[in-house]
């Protein structure tokens, strides 16, 4: 015999508020409906919805199985894009529905001892974590962590995922030692899944060096925040040129063949979640540079800051930091970086004057 419905947010309690749209998903009181609606349920309710199942033949019936398969992964993209940006907008509470669906769904697309499971427990992880909830979040950790332990062939970079969200939580511990430890695996595999130079690496570097100041070990912690910023700087520079090329490639099809109806071009660029983690890190790194009053690589920072501003498109921002940048390097001794940053603040007028 079945038991009673529960509620779909805490699971504990009976349900019997019943959503009147999908008609699908019970609730045990109005508070825990509407905190699921505000998270997620507004934007999958539609999705839970099963397609019509047909028995007319094989082909239909396979169709019938793509379509409901199709639909599950959506909803998984959906929830875990909205559990991710609830926790940027350092909105714990309300990213843990959107994550609790995103790991039902991915568990059932998946298998509950996929690899794909990890990036999910971890926002789950994180959410709770940052609403308070450590025991919880550890459990969350444990679970990722079995299912990276049960998966020899599991792939370096969701391993490296995993060793950042134990250092993380390690952190909220106040065991910092322990956090160390998980930090410089983190780094160890990401460096060996992505390259030593890669933007990847550098949150591992970031967060050990946070420890390293709070221990007042100033130089360790320095040398980990210059490398920090070598490494963002470094790729939105390379992200800038790529811009750029683009730019020109596509002025070149128009001139070329101005009837023509326009196409997209399909190339990689910065995604979302680069540019968050880039503002992030640039602003806490302006901060503590600042404070150290050590001007190079505040300038440094800043210049960086410009070139994510340009390619957010906030042109007014990238100028105004652009000219601090520039103004600050001026007063440096050695001055290698005024034409990079010079040549910057011409792309950001030149397109001033076009959107003028």
């Amino acid at each position: 015999m079945a038991g009673r419905p529960r509620c779909e947010l805490c699971g504990s309690r009976p349900a019997p508020r019943l959503c009147p749209r999908c008609r699908l998903v019970r609730y045990c009181d109005a508070s825990h409906q509407g905190a699921d609606w505000n998270s997620i349920h507004e934007k999958i309710c539609p999705l839970l919805i099963p397609p019509q199942p047909c028995f007319h033949s094989e082909r239909a019936r396979t169709h019938g199985k793509e379509q409901l398969l199709r639909r599950q992964k959506s909803i998984v993209e959906v929830a875990v894009s909205a559990a991710q940006r609830f926790l940027w907008e350092g909105k714990a509470l309300e990213a843990l529905p959107a994550a609790l669906q995103a790991l039902r769904f991915s568990a059932r697309v998946f298998g509950w001892s996929s690899v794909q499971l990890v990036p999910v427990y971890l926002l789950l992880a994180e959410a709770s974590t940052g609403t308070g909830n450590l025991r919880q979040a550890s459990k969350y950790l444990s679970e990722a962590e079995w299912i990276v332990l049960q998966s020899p062939e599991c792939p370096a970079a969701v391993q490296s995922r995993l060793h950042r969200g134990l250092g993380l939580f390690c952190i909220a511990q106040g065991n910092l030692d322990q956090a160390l430890y998980h930090l410089s695996t983190d780094v160890y595999l990401a460096t060996s899944a992505f390259g030593v130079d890669s933007i990847e690496v550098s949150g591992g570097y970031f967060h050990m060096a946070n420890i390293f100041f709070r221990r007042n070990k100033v130089d360790v912690a320095n040398s980990l925040y210059t490398e920090v910023t070598r490494l963002w700087h470094s790729w939105l520079l390379s992200s800038l040129q790529e811009h750029q090329g683009r730019l020109r490639r596509l002025r070149a099809h128009a001139e070329a063949a101005p009837w023509a109806d326009d196409e997209e071009v399909a190339e990689d660029g910065m995604t979302e979640a680069q540019g968050e983690e880039a503002r992030r890190v640039l602003q806490a790194l302006l901060g503590v540079r600042e404070k150290q009053q050590l001007p190079e690589e505040t300038a440094r920072v800043l210049h960086a800051l410009a070139v994510l501003h340009y390619l957010d498109l906030d042109l007014e921002k990238a100028r105004e930091v652009g000219m601090k940048a520039f103004d600050l390097a001026k007063e440096l001794p050695q001055q290698e970086s005024l034409e990079t940053i010079g040549h910057l603040l011409e792309l950001i007028n030149a397109n001033f004057s076009h959107t003028k």
